[in-house]
């Protein structure tokens, strides 16, 4: 059925009696005292104040409006936080914040000292295991409910994953495990597993025959029919004692067809309607009173953006949206600018692939975030989706360079992290030119520590044979871009920020970089700043600061490549100057680890030149203005300046 736009939409003035039995639940207990047709009010009015809050903050609203019912049945029905929710990625989990304690700071979500925009430990005592990055809600239940048998506690787990986070091998590895657990590790532990199937649906719905279905395979009389099975036939021969489930499965098919999940040993359940509380209730309250002991998979499926679509219309169901208008689902708009990294790399690799037929990309699941829908509508034959399966996404491309071919993978680099092994083992090892566009390096904002580039320096630049390049403004990115196109014996990698370019993108730029090779940026005495990356902005900034302070000229150099970097510069650079300072937007073992390695095992550190490494600090930065990340994690202008005024005598 299509859901109609919301009638609380109407009247959005009258805000207080939209949410009137919503107010009366400070904490999931409180929600034990409605009715269900309550119940389904208070489902309404959560999803009314998920919008509205939402409209005040911008983030993630699809995903959440998505899974109202879903989050309310499992509060109703589950006695959290004895039993454990984990909600797989954690975006669409404001719901499920708003019902447990923090409504009153749902407009503080994803700003500075607010709300996280994923599910936190930190946070809130319902919020059992952090999340950002996709497909680890089974793993992380299937660790809660055996712990709980070993600590002799009775406790419930249910992880919530949605059809997009199923599309990662982990999750198949979790339930592999699972399946293959005894029996007496889920006895009053059940381990639940709710497959939020709201795009493509793994087994079509078929009306009511299929609920009727599901909630008959999830009754009590049925389920306990299965578990005497179980207790009879484990008194039989092994040759009959699997005849009764063989039975109960052979009927499940004939009905519904065969799928991977009861093959993996869980007990499935759907498709289910995912917004109808009629029918999602009773199965989970059957669940929740039964003693059998199957890891279970409920199937259920929703609409991402319940509610609301037919007010903002996407094309991706509202996944992430800036604040906007409740009434008219109007968005804001930033100001006319200049294009963004990510754009600039889709834009500029569509102009190379029409000259370059061996061009291929390759994203997992972010082709609009890593700026490959640009890409896309000039070579849409061109461009491989591969899901979220970073580590396929790697050995894809390995393998298409074995044969040729320029294998693009554009990942962020917190999720480039996931397929590490397959960086070393199936790229480095083999030489194979793989290039890897590295989106979002450095702090990314409102999406906090999970989403923070901050480690691919440090993990890349320890690989033989691979060269390592980071834009310091977009006209550089475009430079970086040609120069990895050449690149054909080893792999290579150039690594860009979240956010806009400064200036005006000239794309018909055909500059190849020398490899290895820095560019000064101004000439000046005793101090000179290599800087890495974006992050080069902050040293002209501390460098202006010190020639009006002390009418000093420093040297300033953007060093473009950590690997291999200009040692002939730096070693006239370390010979000529009393301060030398790096400075990049990354952890600890980066690019300035490998400079002063490289200026020690030169003895140019044996004299009086003084040498200094600006790095991310070692913890991990909350959620804030990237100027204010920086200022924190230590490399920020004032950082930069105060480091040469307690280095050097004026």
């Amino acid at each position: 059925k299509i859901f109609p736009p919301l009638q609380i939409h109407k009247k959005m003035s009258e805000e207080k009696s939209k949410t009137a039995l919503l107010d009366l639940v400070k904490i999931p207990a409180d929600l034990k005292q409605f009715s269900l047709p309550q119940i389904k009010q208070i489902s309404d009015e959560l999803r009314f104040e998920t919008i509205d809050a939402v409209s005040q903050t911008g983030g993630h609203l699809g995903a959440g409006l998505g899974v109202v019912e879903i989050t309310t049945a499992l509060h109703y029905v589950f006695d959290t936080p004895h039993d454990k929710i984990i909600w797989d990625v954690g975006h669409q989990a404001y719901p499920h914040k708003i019902l447990t304690g923090r409504r009153d700071r749902m407009r503080s979500i994803r700003q500075p000292n607010g709300l996280a925009g994923f599910t936190r430990r930190a946070e809130s005592e319902y919020d059992p295991f952090g999340a950002g990055h996709s497909s680890t809600s089974i793993s992380a239940a299937l660790g809660i409910s055996v712990a709980k048998k070993f600590k002799k506690e009775k406790s419930h787990v249910i992880a919530v994953i949605g059809d997009g986070s199923m599309s990662a091998g982990m999750a198949y590895e979790a339930m592999n495990n699972a399946g293959a657990l005894e029996d007496e590790f889920f006895h009053d532990n059940r381990l639940v597993v709710i497959l939020n199937d709201n795009d493509m649906s793994i087994a079509p719905p078929t009306g009511a025959m299929s609920h009727y279905f599901s909630r008959l395979a999830a009754s009590k009389s049925y389920l306990k029919i299965r578990d005497l099975a179980k207790k009879v036939t484990h008194k039989l021969p092994d040759s009959l004692s699997h005849f009764p489930r063989k039975l109960e499965k052979a009927t499940k098919e004939w009905w519904m067809g065969g799928n991977i999940f009861e093959e993996m040993g869980f007990y499935y359940i759907g498709p289910i309607d995912g917004h109808d509380l009629d029918t999602l209730v009773p199965i989970l309250q059957n669940i929740r009173d039964d003693h059998s002991t199957d890891p279970i998979l409920i199937h259920c499926v929703t609409e991402k953006g319940r509610g609301y679509n037919e007010v903002m219309k996407t094309s991706d169901k509202l996944h992430a949206v800036a604040k906007f208008d409740p009434q008219t689902g109007v968005q804001e708009k930033a100001a006319a600018g200049h294009p963004s990294y990510s754009k600039i790399f889709g834009k500029r690799l569509a102009e190379l692939a029409k000259k370059d037929e061996k061009i291929l990309a390759i994203t997992a699941a972010m082709p609009s975030g890593t700026g490959l829908d640009v890409f896309a509508k000039e070579h849409p034959n061109r461009l491989f989706d591969v899901g979220i399966a970073e580590q396929h996404a790697v050995t894809f491309a390995a393998g298409l360079a074995t044969e040729g071919l320029k294998a693009y993978a554009a990942l962020y680099s917190t999720f480039l992290q996931r397929a590490y092994d397959q960086v070393v083992h199936d790229v480095a090892v083999q030489k194979l030119p793989v290039r890897f566009a590295i989106d979002r390096a450095g702090f990314v904002g409102a999406d906090g520590p999970t989403h923070a580039g901050s480690f691919d320096i440090a993990y890349l630049i320890n690989l033989p044979d691979f060269v390592l390049m980071a834009a310091s403004d977009g006209q550089e990115l475009v430079k970086m871009i040609n120069t990895a196109n050449a690149i054909d014996d080893r792999p290579s990698a150039f690594r860009f920020p979240r956010g806009e370019a400064d200036k005006e993108i000239d794309f018909n730029d055909e500059e190849i970089l020398e490899i290895g090779k820095a560019r000064v940026i101004q000439r000046g005495s005793k101090v000179a700043i290599i800087a890495y990356g974006t992050i080069l902005a902050n040293a002209l900034k501390a460098a202006k600061i010190i020639k009006e302070s002390h009418g000093l000229e420093i040297t300033v150099i953007d060093a473009r490549f950590a690997k291999p970097f200009d040692e002939k510069l730096f070693t006239e650079i370390a010979q000529t100057h009393e301060l030398v300072i790096t400075i990049e937007e990354g952890a600890i073992g980066g690019f300035g680890s490998a400079v002063a390695q490289f200026l020690l095992s030169q003895g140019l550190l044996d004299g009086k030149v003084k040498f200094r490494s600006l790095f991310m600090a070692d913890k991990f930065i909350e959620q804030n203005k990237i100027d204010a990340m920086q200022n924190e994690a230590g490399i920020g202008v004032n950082d930069v300046v105060r480091v040469i005024k307690d280095s050097v005598i004026f």
